[in-house]
Parts: C-alpha cells; structure tokens; sequence
C-alpha cells in the first residue's frame, strides 16, 4: 500500500463582510473621547453575557443560588451523616421527657439531633469526609472567586444596556434578541467595540458567541466524536451527558494545553500540516491524563452526582410519580438538531415547539402486551389502596401502624406507572403525519425515517433523540464511570482526524478570529448536491455537511436575520429555491387574503399543511405533486380564515410569507415601545413557521432527488494511522475499479421551471431581500481544487485511484509550509 503523502486543501471563504477600502482597518480614537466600550478585548465573552440572560438582576440571583445550592448540598450531607442519631429516629432507642413515667412518650425531631460537641467529634473522626469536605471546599472557594469577578462583568453588561443600547432594564424580558442584536450593530458605528472593523455583521456575533458551539456541531456532524456504541443485548446506543460533554470542551477549546490560544485563536502549529503526526500524539497523550484523572475523580463526582439527583428529583418522585416517564431532548438531539449559528434560547424555543408532537409521536407505540399488564397492575395496586384510603378516612390511627405509610405511597406510585402505559381510548395511529410535524419544528431527519415512521426501528433511533427522562438521570449518574472509558479507549486513536479537522476547517475572519469554516454556511463550500445547491458546490464529501446541515443552518439563519446579506454563492442559493417552492405558491395565491396569516397561529398553519402526504397514494411526477399540494395547501390556510367565520380582523399585519416585498421584521416599530416588542414577539413566530415551510419543502425536494438519483457520495470514517496509508497505489494490486460512478460535484441538472404567474409577486420580494441572484447558473465557480482524496482516513465510495498527491515536506521543514488558516475578510 502506498504512502500517500498530500495535505488538506485549505478551506477559502469567498466573501468579505467588510466595506471596500477598509481592510485591515485600525480604527483611531482620540484618548480623550474614547467611551467606555471602546475596543472591548474580549468580544466572545462580552456578547456571551449580552445575550440572553434576562437581566443583572436575574444573573446576580441566579449566581448566588448557585453558591447556595453547592454549600447547601456539601453541609447538609455532612449533617446527615454525623449528626444524626438514627436509633432514635427510628424509635430503637426510647426517649422520655416526661417527669412521670406513666406518661405517654413523645419523640420530636431535635431529639434525633447530637449535641455540637459529638458532632464535631464524630466529623474529626472520619477521615475520608474530612477529605471531601476540603476538596469540596476549595471548590466552592474557587466559585466564589469567579463569582464575585462574574457581578463586576455583569454590572458592566448593565450599564451597556441602559447607556449604549438604550434599553431600560423593565422592558428587557419584552425584547427579542434581533432588537438587541441590531442596536449593537449600530452601537459599533458610535463606540466601535471592535476596532478591527467599522461595522459589524450579525454573523460576526454570532460566530462570537458561538464560535466553540458551531465547532461542537460540526464534529457531531461529521461523526468525529465517539457518541455511539454497540452493546451486547442492546444494540447501538447514544452515550452523551454533560461530564462527558465538558471533557471534550475541556480538551479542545479551553483547558490547560488545548487547541485554542485563546477564546478566538486556534494555535499557530494547529494550522499547518508538518507537525500533525507530532501534534496528534501530544493530544491523544493530552486526552490520556485527562482521562486518568477523570477516574481518580469518579468517585467524588459520582457522590455527587447521586447527591444532586436525590436532592432535585426525590421531592418530584412523590408529588408526581409519572415525572420520570415524560421525555426530554437528549443532549446528542440537541447537538444534532442545531443549527450552525443558532443560539441557545433559539433551539430550545424551536425544540419546545416539537415536544407535543414528539411525545404523541412516541406515545402512540405501545405493546398490547404492555397494555394489558399495565391495566391489570392497575387493578391490583389500585385497590388494595383503595381500602387503605378508605380505613385511613374512618380512622386516621391506621397510618401509625408500621409500613402503612410506605405502602400506601408504593401503591401510588404503581398505579401512576401502570397508567401511563395505558393508551388513551381516543388516540388515532397517524406517525406519518406526526412525524412530518415533529420534522416542521426540528428540521432534520435521517432520510429512511421518511415513509417508515411505523417501523419500531425508527421509534427506537428516534429515542436517542427525546428520550426518557429517567434514562437521561440514568446516563447522568453512569457518566462518571464511563467518561473515563470513552476518552482512553475512544477518543484517543482519533486524535489524528480531528488534528486534521480542526486544520482544514478553520478559517480566520478579520475582525471576528479563527472560526469554523462550515460556520460561514457556504454551500460552494460545504453544500452537499443533493440538498438543493446540485451544480454550485465544489465540495467533496469529506467537505459537503451531512444531513444538509449547511443549507438549512444557512435558510434559518437569513430568515432569523433579514438584514444580514450573504455571499454571492448563498445568495443565488436562497434567490432560486423560494420561486420553486410549492408551499409558498401556495400563499402567494392568497396574498389578497393576507389577514389570514395574521388570524391563524403558526401550530394551525404547520399543522394543515403538513397533513397532505400521509395518507397518499403512489408518488406522482413533481410537477403534478406542486400542483396538488398548492391546492392542499390554500384550502387548509382558506379554512382558517376569519372571513369565512365571520370574524372581521382588525387590521393587516405585514408578512414575510407575501409579495409586498417588504420585510415584516424590519417595518416600523410602531407608535410606543409597547407596540414594537409586541410586534417583534409576533413576527418573530411567523419566521419559525417560515423557517417551517422551507424544511418541509426542502426534505421533499431532496427525497425527490435521492430517489431519482440513487447514487451519490457515501462517506464514511476508517481508522486513521500515523503512516498516513490511506490510498492504494496507482495501477498497483490494491487499486479496484468502483463499482458505480458517483455522483460529482458538478453533476448536471435540469434547469428550474420558470415560476408561475402567481409567484412573481413574492419572488421580487426575495429578489430584494438577497441581493437579486436569482439564478445559479449565472454564478461563476473557480476550478474545484478539493478532488483529492484528504488524510486522516476519509474517503468517497468509488473513489478513484489514479490521483497524483502533492508531496508534503517532511516535518522538520514546516517552516516552509504556508499557514493552513486562510484569512477572511469580514
């Protein structure tokens, strides 16, 4: 087997954020008149604590809890475990205060308590507490410290909202985050903030303040992490929890001896390939003392975590025994469902949205079997309580025989399980159609799930996504034992490929710093052909973002910030999808009904629309599917209207779903304050449910063109090795001829239809909004320079052997290599 001795291809934006003539621009202020916010130095941190945190006051508190929490939990565990008589307490010793020992004995809880003195003594004593009570206290010593650095930070973020921003902190929970973003856009322009550039962008603060969550998203996309596993007996499994996610933080981004120089620059040796065998090593022996202390730790943090999970979980077990059968987004489902630049309180916002079709989703899969047992349990439990109940009402006495107590509690706690496997008698089987509206809110599916939402195997992949709550507590606990085992034996032989991945994406935008490339949504870059931009991505597919990550992160991101103006190649993508798109014909023929979308909620708009396909036939041509699901579409949105239920709305609200060609976001706020955030709370769900409309119709388009199109790059992760052997020698015996042709970037397509007359209108509108690229075979695309086959252990099915790699210099010269970080202007 041949040495195959080529580097990554650096990854070059396209495009530059920054106006003409004002490249590496220094802004200079007299000293006099700089003010306060002037070249703040640490942008990610500042705009981090910006965003979305509800106000000094609610920071303030929330901090302080905190602490009180942690030294609540580490004292009152102390308390219980030295200064507790439990012989007392259980009655195995008696006590009598009485001065006449024929009076009744009576027990109160203080009695159970040891003096101060036996106390103390019994803590001296023990050796390990001592050990834990120190450990714990240089802990909470240290949260202190930050905590008290944190309020001079946060009292700062006060002041720039009420002097900079102009936002007083009474109407701050009223705001969305696009009002505050756009005045720090223009709070640039009066302070500069950032010195390097004269205005900002809102991607420039999104990559900021998700710079390390974008890459977190990327390395899950591109399946880089080790997050799933094959067990005996239990098939493949997802193992994420939050220790394990603050190992690889911890590893990567910001811990001793990290990749990062700091929150904004990858180190200089991280960008070049002449030490990547060196540098691979260093981190896989980086991930091994890690690992090693996470096991001397486990115990400490396994105390810990059953303590915390005791003291949060015990009281809601009694009140509401069901709480541990509801569901919760996994935290791998957070990870893979979120968008590049996506904020935090955007994804939970949209992931809440989905919880009610999600749970009627999983609930509607339930054995016969389980039904059965469960209501027989029910039965049983149900009434042998019912007669506890019933003497503990005619004499109140019963309760103070032993165990009636506990078993009354047991009985409430296994009727509440056994009915919470009982189906409601009402409940109609539809997972198609649920599924289709779990997907309006998620917007990502793995395409098999498509036309198999029955299927028990797509129930089961889709709990590694919203899984048990119990099961999440459940991983929480184990993750202390485990963490160590999946950073020594998983992630360490993939330390090479992520030495790899960090170097080929990772691009430098001035201004804004080293950021993930597939951060920048490019599809020449990123895009994968068969999710819409077939013909204007260059990408291989150990380039192209899987699950077209890409192409929705960039949708969401242009209808979430309409003032935002993408690159050329984004823009053609944007401009040519929305004339195709169905849905939106669909409104568009209603545009003389435009008091329908304001009288109808984003849930009732998603919900008539999604219904079309679940319950069809045979598929048929697109062209007839559009016109079909036009139809479908206007008579769901037509049965909504207010004029045919005789409601007269009050006034017309602008739409972004319509052709006046004006942006609902960005009209005037207004006559009061008031009035503007409430309509800014308004529009801001007709975006989701935009954002709704173009993933449905953007999973259509791309099974369409899976199915007609079967063959397509198929990427997949081989064992990487430091020898660097990962492709056969030309016309040598290792070479194979590929079984099928795969289908290339440049792959040629049909031309799009020329819209309909109906959809002129709103296609000006959007010709407006992005810039007027309309069509994709008008941009001009430079000669694909990624057609070789990278390192690290990626490759394309049928890839062919007959490539010529460029030599890479050994590594004692890599001072002579080029940065593998290209510069962006931003």
């Amino acid at each position: 087997m041949a040495q195959f001795d080529t580097e990554y291809q650096r990854l070059e934006a396209s495009y530059s954020d920054s106006p003409p003539g004002e490249e590496d621009l220094l802004v200079h202020v007299a000293e006099g008149s700089k003010s306060p916010w002037h070249h703040i130095e640490n942008l990610d941190l500042f705009f981090s604590r910006i965003s979305f945190k509800n106000g000094f006051t609610c920071m303030l508190i929330g901090e302080i809890f905190e602490l009180m929490q942690f030294l609540f939990v580490v004292a009152f565990t102390t308390f219980l475990v030295s200064c507790v008589d439990y012989d007392i307490l259980f009655a195995n010793k008696m006590v009598n205060h009485s001065l006449h020992p024929t009076e009744p004995v009576k027990v109160t809880l203080p009695d159970a308590f040891l003096p101060a003195q036996v106390c103390s003594a019994r803590i001296q004593e023990n050796g390990s507490l001592i050990t834990i009570l120190v450990i714990a206290g240089v802990f909470w010593i240290h949260r202190l410290i930050k905590f008290i650095y944190n309020i001079c930070c946060y009292w700062e973020i006060h002041s720039f909202y009420l002097h900079a921003l102009r936002i007083p902190m009474s109407a701050l929970p009223y705001c969305t985050w696009q009002e505050v973003q756009a005045r720090i856009v223009q709070t640039q322009k009066e302070h500069q903030i950032c010195i390097h550039k004269r205005e900002l962008t809102e991607l420039d603060i999104y990559h900021r303040i998700l710079r390390f969550q974008n890459y977190m998203v990327a390395l899950v996309n591109k399946s880089l992490l080790p997050l799933r596993f094959r067990l005996p007996g239990l098939g493949e499994v997802v193992f994420f929890t939050r220790g394990l996610k603050y190992n690889f933080e911890l590893i990567l981004f910001w811990g001793p001896g990290s990749l990062f120089l700091n929150e904004w620059s990858l180190k200089a040796e991280y960008k070049r390939g002449g030490q990547r065998l060196e540098l691979a090593q260093r981190l896989s022996n980086r991930i091994l003392w890690i690992g090693i202390a996470n096991f001397l730790l486990c115990p400490l943090i396994l105390i810990w975590q059953i303590l915390y999970a005791f003291f949060s979980y015990a009281e809601v077990l009694k009140r509401e025994p069901g709480a541990l059968g509801a569901r919760c987004w996994s935290l791998y489902g957070r990870c893979y469902l979120r968008h590049f630049n996506e904020l935090e309180h955007e994804l939970q916002s949209r992931l809440n949205r989905g919880y009610k079709p999600a749970s009627k989703y999983m609930n509607c899969f339930l054995s016969p079997l389980l039904t059965l047992l469960a209501k027989n349990g029910a039965f049983f439990a149900g009434s042998i309580l019912a007669v506890l109940i019933a003497l503990t009402i005619y004499d109140e006495d019963v309760l103070a025989v032993e165990h009636v107590l506990t078993t009354v509690t047991l009985l409430g706690v296994t009727v509440t399980v056994c009915r919470s496997f009982i189906p409601d008698q009402h409940m109609v089987f539809c997972p198609e159609q649920l599924l289709r509206v779990i997907l309006a809110h998620i917007h990502y599916m793995p395409d098999h799930w498509q036309g198999n939402a029955h299927r028990s195997q797509t129930r089961d992949e889709f709990a590694q996504l919203f899984q048990y709550k119990a099961v999440f507590i459940l991983e929480e606990l184990l993750s202390p034992i485990v963490t160590p085992l999946i950073l020594i034996f998983c992630l360490r032989p993939r330390a090479l490929e992520i030495i790899d991945f960090f170097r080929n994406f990772t691009v430098e935008v001035v201004g804004v710093g080293d950021t993930c490339s597939f951060a920048q949504m490019d599809v020449r870059q990123h895009g994968h052909p068969q999710w819409l931009s077939a013909g204007q991505t260059e990408a291989s597919v150990y380039q192209q973002a899987e699950d077209g990550k890409t192409e929705l992160s960039l949708m969401h991101f242009a209808i979430t910030n309409p003032g935002w103006q993408p690159p050329r190649e984004s823009t053609a993508f944007l401009g040519g999808l929305l004339p195709e798109n169905a849905l939106f014909t669909s409104i568009q023929s209603l545009q003389s009904e435009s008091e329908v979308l304001c009288a109808i909620g984003p849930l009732s708009l998603i919900a008539n629309v999604v219904a079309g396909s679940s319950c069809r036939g045979p598929p048929l041509p697109r062209d007839l599917q559009g016109s079909r699901h036009r139809a479908e579409v206007a008579s769901a949105l037509r049965s909504f209207s207010p004029l045919q239920s005789g409601q007269v709305p009050t006034g017309r609200a602008p739409s972004t779903m319509t052709g006046s060609g004006v942006d609902a976001r960005t009209a005037s706020s207004g006559s009061s304050v008031w009035e503007g955030q409430l309509q800014s709370l308004v529009l801001s769900e007709y975006a989701s449910t935009e954002m709704s409309l173009h993933a449905l119709y953007m999973h259509q388009l791309h099974k369409q063109q899976a199915q007609a199109e079967p063959e397509r790059h198929v990427w997949h992760r081989r064992e990487s090795d430091e020898s660097g052997e990962s492709a056969p020698e030309e016309g040598g015996e290792g070479a194979r001829a590929p079984q099928s042709i795969p289908r290339s970037a440049s792959y040629p397509c049909a031309a799009p239809r020329p819209g309909a007359p109906e959809t002129t209108a709103l296609h000006g509108g959007f010709h407006r909004r992005y810039g007027g690229i309309t069509d994709p075979g008008t941009v001009p695309r430079a000669p694909s320079h990624f057609s070789r086959l990278p390192l690290g252990g990626w490759a394309e099915d049928g890839q062919s052997a007959s490539r010529h790699p460029e030599p890479v210099p050994e590594e004692g010269s890599e001072d002579e290599l080029p940065p593998q970080v290209h510069k962006v202007r931003a």
